[in-house]
């Protein structure tokens, strides 16, 4: 996308309020805020100062994308990917958990026998817009018509290429329940998803399944669809430990303390999803380098990691391979065990480490 395209988007968010949502905690459900520390004057805040976003921000941004040349932002030919069929993941085993990557965020998971999906991102931009805004490089490996029956998908925070509407609206119908951040219900209820479906989440909020515990943890990062409603809902992480496995997956955040906190209270994770991607020195409180996230899984004693947050859109002004080459060294610098699959390539939690730099095959 050209930057003009993208100085057209960002002038029709500020004229037109488009992103606008939520002008309460009312609205949001969250009448009673007294014993959220994280929360104050209508806003949820990190427990570390962190840089607000600003139109003086936003603009300095823009100037960057005139002044700065960027090179190799998009694969030069189709990303490497592993078609998946209802049938194929019907026939996985129940007495473990599988995961598959479908691409930046989005992440299915079978969980001894439920489907769970991580982050539903399948529009083919992340954007409010279906004609401008970040492109997909690739379809997803399976479309959502025909994934099988999702018993829970689970949301870390509202940003577009997290929180995408138009799928969570086709996913109402063959989803038992949804949980979020608090705040995030007010959304989905507007896009036609049942109260009695959803559950929101507080930080260190624990719910038992039948297969597995839940824990919504923190994270250095921040919300908004927009620019009047920054902050009003909550964002974090997700903690998934069944009997004898256990799994983080990041959503976004900035490095900080909170990593060592959870890794000791839920620690060890047998395989950590850890954003590694869409960073830069302008927003560097709110997204990890890469060599920021290996140390992330460090503090988080996890056993083996998958990079994610690449691969999938242009969401920074580093090239598109750059954060899986450069989480590469940092895990090898560190002697982690990093497991880099396929978009599509199912594997469980417990294989092997899979070592493929399939990203090389679409880069110039």
């Amino acid at each position: 996308m050209t930057f003009f395209k993208w100085l057209v988007v960002i002038i029709a968010v500020i004229i037109c309020g488009v992103y606008s949502v939520n002008k309460s905690l009312v609205a949001h459900g969250l009448e009673n805020t007294a014993n959220i520390k994280h929360f104050d004057n209508g806003k949820f805040h990190n427990d570390a100062k962190v840089e607000p976003t600003t139109l003086k921000k936003t603009l300095g941004l823009i100037a960057r994308y005139i002044k700065e040349k960027r090179t190799n932002i998009s694969p030069s030919s189709p990303v490497p990917m592993h078609s998946l069929t209802k049938d194929m993941l019907d026939r996985l085993s129940n007495n473990t958990i599988h995961v598959v990557k479908l691409g930046h965020s989005t992440v299915l998971l079978k969980v001894h026998g439920e489907y769970w999906l991580l982050d539903p991102v399948f529009s083919e931009r992340a954007s409010p817009f279906s004609f401008l805004g970040p492109k997909r490089f690739s379809p997803t490996p399976i479309s959502i018509t025909d994934l099988p029956e999702i018993d829970r998908v689970l949301i870390s925070h509202n940003h577009y290429d997290h929180l995408d509407k138009a799928a969570v609206k086709q996913l109402a119908a063959k989803t038992k329940q949804f949980y979020v951040p608090l705040g995030v219900e007010n959304d989905l209820q507007k896009w036609g998803i049942e109260p009695s479906k959803i559950s929101s989440f507080n930080w260190w909020q624990e719910q038992k399944t039948e297969h597995a515990l839940v824990a919504f943890t923190p994270t250095q990062h921040f919300s908004g669809r927009g620019i009047s409603d920054t902050n009003n809902t909550l964002w974090g992480s997700w903690v998934i430990q069944s009997k004898e496995q256990s799994l983080f997956f990041s959503g976004d955040s900035g490095y900080f303390a909170g990593f060592k906190e959870i890794g000791n209270k839920y620690g060890p994770f047998d395989l950590t999803l850890i954003e590694t991607g869409a960073y830069d020195k302008d927003w560097a409180d709110i997204h990890m380098t890469p060599e920021e996230s290996v140390k992330a899984h460090l503090d988080l004693q996890g056993k083996t990691m998958v990079p994610i947050h690449n691969g999938t859109f242009d969401l920074a002004f580093h090239t598109w391979i750059d954060p899986l080459e450069r989480v590469t060294a940092a895990s090898t610098a560190n002697n982690v065990a990093l497991s880099t699959p396929q978009f599509g390539q199912i594997f469980t939690i417990n294989d092997a480490p899979i070592h493929d730099k399939w990203w090389l095959q679409s880069f110039k």
